[in-house]
């Protein structure tokens, strides 16, 4: 675990813990989602945002690269919580609502890591760090493109919603 009596140690903690998240979305959490959507559209854009997200990944280990330090996770329990409440929503709702189950956990998780990534983009300036900004802008990017693309696909599912209660 980092030293959090410094700026960089708080920083690299930060950064395990965008790392933990990033690993959990790419190797468990997207191809479950991937499996239990039922709308192809929502399939393909989370299978769109896996390539992404695997990309995360690779630039924020070079993140710790640049700060010459070996590539840590660190749970993160604000990421355990959101999928906490994911799972025991989904086993309480019916089969025809796990679309708008899961775009609310999506949506929810890209403002969690734009959070994230928010902060980490200000504490590597702070400390000096161009190259960290860089790519740390690159996955915010993405990360905001997706949030928008989950937004567009909840919007659908409303609007679904609403023509068949009509």
């Amino acid at each position: 675990m980092a030293n959090l009596s410094t700026p960089r140690g708080l920083f690299l903690h930060e950064l395990g813990d965008i790392l933990f998240v990033e690993q959990k979305l790419a190797g468990e959490v997207l191809p479950t989602l991937i499996e239990e959507v039922q709308g192809d559209d929502f399939r393909k854009e989370l299978a769109r945002h896996l390539k992404q997200t695997r990309g995360h990944v690779t630039n924020v280990k070079k993140v710790f690269d640049l700060f010459d330090e070996e590539p840590e996770a660190e749970k993160c329990l604000g990421f355990e919580g959101l999928k906490k409440e994911h799972d025991e929503l989904l086993s309480e709702v019916d089969d025809s609502l796990i679309d708008l189950v899961d775009a609310g956990a999506a949506t929810r998780t890209e403002h969690y890591e734009i959070a994230a990534y928010s902060g980490l983009i200000e504490m590597a300036r702070g400390l000096g760090q161009p190259e960290a900004v860089s790519l740390l802008e690159e996955n915010l990017k993405e990360e905001k493109e997706a949030l928008h693309a989950v937004e567009s696909v909840a919007k659908s599912l409303r609007d679904e919603l609403k023509s068949g209660a009509s």
